[in-house]
């Protein structure tokens, strides 16, 4: 067994051992909850026009929001339609302009991110590509391909153990984007690859690092990344229930999990409520991940549909507060997808079991 895979167990395991009963019948964390406030109704869509699922949302230097939802799907069948639409808001919450109306990109919304130019990165699962578009809106970059619909082989990928060997460049279904000072470009590689890809400040391929496992520097679904002001990357490796800490180069350098019990009678919004080991598995998977700009950073960490906390964090892996709980509600979550932190105080949550983005006031001591 190797020294991650008996980290991961120890944890999982002792934690299923606290909710083997009842995780609903515990006493509450002693972590304390942040005090917060969401702002209803601040981004104000053009009447008739809904959000569908709401995987991505990101802030630029402007306060203009982001958000890459899973909507358009009335253009195709029931089964794998084109859902992916990406919308600009004003700082105020106004609606501005739809950005790649009907882009040869879009299949399946995943996560968006704005870079320190402002231009914007849309990740798309289904399409297997992640589109730079510049501030106006231009595509400039694209990095993978999608699969040509003409093609007799074209269907969905099959989610082996292991994977097929990676392709250098070509992805298969990603999830999120980061950079560092110099400019590279990292990529998780998440459903079926497990690996994160580097590209240089060109766009051209570096290398990458990772496949599937439980042990240092593998993954088990890279579901997010963040990077901060020393160049530390942070992938949430999802499955596995952990963020795993890289240097640009790909080397470990350290891990940690998010161990805050599940308060009595956390339910998820949909679904059965899990018990045992499958709730263990579920305290503190990390769904979403931000990290604030500035000399003073810290992280927020999102957990998916249940137990469906956030968690404000710092970098050395101490949880500093818990935000809300499990819901459908104003100041409750939903399957948080993607989290922005322009500041330590002011965080929008992208939900896509919730169909909605809710902009945060977090109140100081």
């Amino acid at each position: 067994m190797t020294i991650g895979r008996a980290l991961l167990s120890l944890s999982v395991c002792g934690l299923a051992a606290l909710f083997a009963a009842d995780p609903r019948a515990q006493a509450p964390s002693p972590v304390p909850q942040i005090e917060f406030e969401s702002v209803a109704d601040f981004l104000k869509l053009p009447d008739g026009m809904n959000f569908g699922e709401v995987s991505g949302v990101a802030v630029n230097s402007q306060r203009h929001v982001f958000v890459f939802t899973r909507s358009n799907s009335a253009h195709g069948p029931a089964y794998r339609p084109a859902a992916a639409q990406l919308l600009e808001f004003g700082q105020k919450g106004e609606y501005i302009r739809e950005i790649g109306k009907d882009l040869y990109g879009w299949a399946f919304a995943h996560t968006v991110r704005i870079d320190r130019n402002d231009n914007i990165w849309a990740v798309d699962k289904g399409s297997d590509m992640v589109v730079k578009f510049d501030p106006r809106g231009r595509v400039r970059e694209v990095y993978g391909r999608r699969q040509e619909s003409a093609d007799e082989d074209t269907g969905p990928w099959e989610h082996k153990n292991p994977p097929a060997p990676h392709v250098d460049g070509m992805f298969r279904q990603p999830t999120d984007v980061a950079w560092d000072l110099a400019g590279n470009t990292y990529i998780t590689d998440g459903y079926v690859n497990s690996r994160v890809a580097k590209f240089d400040k060109n766009g051209d391929w570096v290398k990458s690092w990772g496949d599937r496992g439980t042990g240092p520097g593998q993954f088990n679904l890279p579901h997010a990344i963040a990077i901060d002001r020393s160049d530390r990357i942070y992938v949430g490796d999802r499955s596995n229930r952990r963020i795993q800490v890289f240097d640009t180069d790909g080397t470990f350098l350290r891990m940690f999990t998010i161990d805050v019990p599940i308060p009595p009678g956390t339910k998820p919004v949909n679904g059965n409520t899990p018990s045992g080991e499958r709730a263990a598995a579920a305290i503190g998977a990390p769904n979403s991940m931000c990290i604030t700009p500035g000399p003073n950073q810290v992280m927020f960490v999102g957990e998916s549909t249940f137990p469906g906390r956030l968690f404000k964090v710092s970098l050395d892996g101490k949880v500093l507060g818990v935000i809300g709980r499990s819901g459908r509600q104003l100041k409750q979550f939903s399957g948080v997808h993607q989290l922005a932190c322009p500041s330590e105080t002011e965080v929008y949550t992208a939900e896509t079991s919730n169909w909605r983005v809710q902009k945060l006031i977090l109140k100081t001591s």
